[in-house]
Parts: C-alpha cells; sequence; structure tokens
C-alpha cells in the first residue's frame, strides 16, 4: 500500500524540522568569539613611579576573555609597539591549532612592529580558569590577563552555585624597565633587579608607599558564596595567600575540578591557577579583613619579600546605619600567612589536591607507560664571555638547565621546521631521557657546575604514554621549580625529598585520583613524577615558569607526532603566521 501524499510532505517537514532542530541545538552549544588585542603602549602609574608600559588595548592588567566550553575564539593581535610579541592562551591544550600556542620560536616567530597574527582555536573538553600572557622575553610582566571559560550552558558546576565570580589576578610591579632588567642580567652574568611590588588585578595594595588608592577591594555581601577565580601571573614567585578570619574551599587547579577541601591559605606558583569558594559570615561584621599574598621563597637569590594586600569589604545593611556609624572606621583584621620558606605547609597544601575523578569527570589516568623520562632541572653557571667580569659564582654566569643541557632558542620556530621537514640545525632529535652525568642530586653537587647548551628536543610517537620524573638538584641551591607543559595536561602521581628511588618509590603513586594540572611545583630538594598521554601532535615547550629560569635556559620541547587519523595531525599552518 502506499502512502498518501500529504502524509509523506508531512514526514519530510517533520524530518527536516528535526534536522533544522539539531543543526540549531550545534550552533547553541558552540559560539564564535572575537577580540582585538591591540599591543600599545601607555602611561601607568604605580608607587608613584609613573611608566609607559607594554599593553593590551590600553589596559593593566589586560582585557578578560570569556568562553564556554566548546567555543571557538578568534583573536586577532596587532603589533603596534618597538618589540617583538606573542601571546600564549595558559593552559588550552590546542588540539590540531598548536599554531595558536604562542611561545616564540617554538610553535611561531614573533609578531614584528606592525605586523598582525589571528589565534584561531576551540577550546575542547575544557573549563575553568586560565589566562593568557606574552611568551617573549619577560614582557608578561605587564601583558596578562584572565580567560574564563564556563561550563556548557545548563551544565552546572560540581558545587553550589556562586552568588557571583571574581578573577584575582597576582602580578609582580617593576618601577624600572623589564625588559632593561633582563637584559641587563644576560649580559653581566648575574641576577635581575627583583620587583618592587606585588599586584592585585594590577593594584598594590595600602601596606606599599604612595598605594593606599591603588588597593583592590571587594564588597561582599552577608551569607552569600563567592567563586574566587586565582591566577599567578608574577614573573619570579610562589605566593602564598590568606583572608582573614575567612575559610577557603578549593574546588578546582589548573581549570581541572578536584574533590573540595577547606583550607585558610592557599600556594600558588606562577603558571597556576585556583578556584576557591568563599562563603561569607551570615551577619554584618562591622570590620574589614585583608586578603594577603606574599612570596614561597626556597632558593638563596634575592627576591621582592614584600606583601600585597587588598580588604574585603562588607555591604553596609541599611538598618546599621547612622550618621555617628559613619564617623567610626571598624577594624581591620590581618590574616596569618606561612613562613616565607614554609615547604612543609606547601607539601601539605599540594597533597590535597586530588581529582574528582568519578563518572562524570573521570582521571583518565595511565595505567601502563610506553616512555619513561628522568629529567634533572636546576641551576648552574656557563663561562663568562672573553674580556669580561661576570657576576655569577665565582666569576661566571648563571645559566639553568633540564638534564644538563641549557637549551638554546632557534631562529625558526619549532613547529614549523617539524611541519616542513627542514630542520637545517633547528633542533636535533637526541635530547637525553636520563642525566649523561649521575651525581647525588641533592646531595653534595659535583665540582663541575657548568651546564652545557644545545637546541635537543624528545620526538615521541603519537598516543605514546608518558611518565616523566622532574628531580630538583642542590647545584647552586636548591629550589622549588614549577614546571608548566605546553598543550597537555598530566597527572601529578607522586612526589618526594632527596633522591627519586625507582625501584622503591612508584609503589605509592596514585594512579586513581591523582591532581591534573599544567604547571606543577617541582618540590624544593625533591622530585615530582607526572604521567601524560602524548595523544596532540605537534611542538610543546615545558620550561620552569620562573622567567629568570627559562632565560636562563631550563626548557626544553616534545615533538609529538602525527597519528594515522585525520583528527591525529599537525593541521596546515595559517596563511597569515609570522615570519621570522
Amino acid at each position: 500500500m502506499g502512502v498518501p501524499l500529504f502524509s509523506s510532505l508531512k514526514i519530510q517537514v517533520i524530518f527536516l524540522s528535526l534536522i533544522n532542530f539539531c543543526l540549531l541545538e550545534v550552533a547553541l552549544a558552540s559560539t564564535t568569539r572575537h577580540y582585538q588585542f591591540d599591543i600599545r603602549y601607555q602611561n601607568v602609574t604605580r608607587l608613584c613611579h609613573k611608566k609607559s608600559l607594554v599593553t593590551v588595548n590600553g589596559e593593566f592588567p589586560g582585557p578578560r576573555i570569556d568562553a564556554r566550553e566548546g567555543d571557538r575564539l578568534v583573536i586577532t593581535v596587532v603589533n603596534h609597539v618597538q618589540n617583538n610579541i606573542t601571546i600564549h592562551w595558559h593552559g588550552i591544550r590546542q588540539l590540531q591549532s598548536g599554531w595558536a600556542d604562542g611561545p616564540a620560536y617554538v610553535t611561531q616567530c614573533p609578531i614584528q612592529t606592525g605586523q598582525s597574527y589571528v589565534y584561531n582555536y576551540t577550546i575542547k573538553g575544557q573549563r575553568g580558569t586560565l589566562f593568557w600572557h606574552a611568551h617573549i622575553s619577560w614582557l608578561r610582566s605587564s601583558l596578562y590577563g584572565p580567560l574564563i571559560i564556563l561550563p556548557k550552558e545548563n551544565v552546572e558546576y560540581p558545587f553550589a552555585k556562586p552568588y557571583k565570580e571574581v578573577p584575582i589576578i597576582f602580578g609582580e610591579w617593576f618601577n624600572g624597565d623589564s625588559e632593561a632588567i633582563i637584559e641587563e642580567a644576560l649580559q653581566t652574568g648575574g641576577g635581575p633587579n627583583v620587583s618592587d611590588a606585588y599586584t592585585i588585578n594590577g593594584l598594590p595594595g595600602p601596606l606599599y608607599n604612595c598605594s593606599d588608592k591603588d588597593t583592590f577591594k571587594l564588597k561582599v555581601k552577608p551569607g552569600k558564596t563567592y567563586l574566587l577565580r586565582f591566577i599567578n601571573a608574577a614573573l619570579n614567585n610562589q605566593l602564598f595567600f590568606s583572608i582573614a578570619n575567612h575559610t577557603l574551599t578549593v574546588v578546582e587547579a589548573d581549570a581541572v575540578y578536584v574533590k573540595p577541601f577547606e583550607t585558610d591559605t592557599i600556594l600558588i606558583a606562577p603558571g597556576q591557577t585556583t578556584n576557591v569558594l568563599l562563603k561569607t559570615k551570615p551577619y554584618y561584621p562591622n570590620a574589614s579583613f585583608f586578603m594577603l599574598a606574599r612570596p614561597y621563597a626556597t632558593g638563596i637569590a634575592t627576591f621582592d619579600n614584600s606583601t600585597v594586600a587588598g580588604i574585603i569589604e562588607y555591604e553596609t545593611p541599611f538598618t546599621t546605619y547612622s550618621s555617628n556609624s559613619s564617623l567610626i572606621k571598624p577594624p581591620l583584621f590581618q590574616p596569618n600567612l606561612p613562613q616565607l620558606s614554609d615547604t612543609s605547609f606547601a607539601t601539605k597544601f599540594s597533597n590535597k589536591l586530588h581529582s574528582l575523578a568519578n563518572a562524570q569527570f573521570p582521571a583518565n589516568v595511565p595505567q601502563k607507560v610506553d616512555k619513561h623520562f628522568f629529567f634533572t632541572v636546576g641551576q648552574g653557571t656557563k663561562p663568562c664571555n672573553k674580556n669580561q667580569t661576570c657576576q655569577g659564582p665565582n666569576g661566571t654566569m648563571f645559566a639553568a638547565s633540564v638534564n644538563n643541557i641549557s637549551f638554546t632558542m632557534p631562529t625558526t620556530a619549532l613547529l614549523q621546521a617539524h611541519y616542513l621537514g627542514q630542520l637545517n640545525g633547528t633542533y636535533t632529535p637526541d635530547f637525553p631521557s636520563t642525566p649523561l652525568n649521575p651525581f647525588n642530586y641533592t646531595g653534595t653537587p659535583p665540582d663541575n657546575i657548568l651546564v652545557g647548551s644545545g637546541k635537543k628536543v624528545v620526538v615521541l610517537p603519537f598516543n605514546t604514554s608518558v611518565e616523566l620524573v622532574l628531580q630538583d638538584t642542590s647545584i647552586i641551591s636548591v629550589e622549588s621549580h614549577p614546571l608548566h607543559l605546553h598543550g597537555y595536561n598530566f597527572f601529578v602521581v607522586g612526589q618526594g625529598f632527596g633522591n627519586y628511588d625507582s625501584n622503591k618509590d612508584p609503589q605509592n603513586f596514585n594512579l586513581v585520583d591523582p591532581v591534573e594540572r599544567n604547571t606543577v611545583g617541582v618540590p624544593s630538594g625533591g622530585w615530582v613524577a607526572i604521567r601524560f598521554l602524548a595523544d596532540n601532535p605537534g611542538a610543546w615547550f615545558m620550561h620552569c615558569h620562573f622567567e629568570i629560569h627559562t632565560s636562563w635556559g631550563l626548557k626544553m620541547a616534545w615533538i609529538v607526532l602525527d597519528g594515522k587519523l585525520p583528527n591525529q595531525k599537525v593541521l596546515p599552518p595559517p596563511a597569515d603566521l609570522p615570519k621570522c
């Protein structure tokens, strides 16, 4: 029996409507968001020092980027200043979009004066707090800003919905020119001048001279829950942070949800982000509360030993207002922060971080390992140039290295050389998987502390499961190093002090719910073990997020080869990719 014409048309209409509805659902699920970053000079005054900063759109800190998981971001960066520029979208995995990652001479050549480049990427499987920053020389001192990724529409947080969300980004302020500071340090071989202040959202706060008016103040209501999105964009310092008379509940680290836990203080390294819930007091307290941050310092180098302050102020209820009460200044309470070198607190805090590891947010820890690596990270020296007296140890120049190799940046981007198959001395694929000259890493240093140099990288087949142990050394001094891996999140499966023992220490690895991060602090005088699956083809930078250590050479790169499927290959470079 045939189908009546009317019924057939009706079925077609319904079918087409369903298709259109599905297409609409897809369109609603992801959005293309356009931003323009004009890199310009802007006069900015802090600590009564006025200077010209390199900024994005004249803002310090730079503009906030908002997106949702699944969105595409198209960000046009136009360089109007004399400095070469690149921008890194810190923590974005850049799946098949490695050309948009941003580190200079790794995934792109810099954007030169008068040029522009469009960073075009899609946020896949990520949500939370990240940030963007310059990734060339020390321009991160003023070029940085929040990158907030909300969950998909109608997807809830795995915790109670907050009343309000507030990004809080830490930075460093230099009265001098940060580019001149690093240039002088590299010429003299000595340590760089330290910053003159830390900042919260660009403001130093009232504990510094001439800064009362430059104080970040957060006005809150009683009995509300606030989501504070912390970002450490400081150049060279890990920071302790606390709010007087308030408890924080940590719910996310590096844009990955964690099992919630309460703490009075958080520790956050450069390159790390941490989301916390702040539940305000159920009543108006008739007081204000300092939020303070100061360094966690483990090395022997000079550092900025100062404290940045913001203030939490409760909105005054109308019923308590009177002409007399407005004349009485409420007390301002101050929190107690850990001591500057409190490694015990740092260890306890990091040990509290665990992935949710549930059905909705699984912890896909590689259970088997294809490739094992053991990298030493730390400082050293290199010989002084001829006819020059240097300010490093015994007349040498300070240096830093991974497996005693101080990485020399190429003049052509690694990804470009890899993609075109034209190495031409850009890199060699022979980075050592273990130190070439083993020693007692956390004991008495060897007599020879000179570092080698090179352009060596690790080359990995697609889908290789990797275990990497990062070992601090006592050369110059033990120190906690925040190591950042581009293009990947990794699982922190173990950590400890002293020298890593490959026979005993793996027995205590957490392969169930380890924290997932993109930046991890290598314990001072200790080691940390991470695992990741090399499922993102491209050229990926790994470096210490202390800018001075990166400048000294504590950096290397991974080349991950293409897989067999189309979605497992590096896409062709964009037409506007900057040229060297």
